[in-house]
């Protein structure tokens, strides 16, 4: 009985740590992705594209003429910003 319930442990470590990357990185659903473009449009930007990398959602932009990258957390904080020349 212990071996069993071992092994369906061990076997949802392994599962949830091979999805994490997958969760981590890739797309970003069409609701987060209209959030994300209404928050950012709010403050200025003409938001070109949306990916989510590393844990945070990481937006292609342009303001004032200049590409720039704006990185934002789960509550669509901005925690960085870099330009994109």
């Amino acid at each position: 009985m212990i071996r069993k319930l071992t092994s369906a442990a061990l076997a949802g470590v392994l599962v949830a740590g091979l999805a994490s990357p997958v969760l981590a990185s890739g797309k970003v659903s069409e609701d987060m992705q209209t959030k994300i473009r209404a928050h950012l449009t709010e403050q200025g930007y003409d938001v070109r594209k949306i990916k989510r990398e590393d844990g945070l959602y990481e937006a292609y932009v342009m303001k004032d003429g200049q590409k720039l990258e704006v990185y934002l957390d789960e509550q669509l904080t901005v925690v960085r910003t870099k330009s994109d020349d």
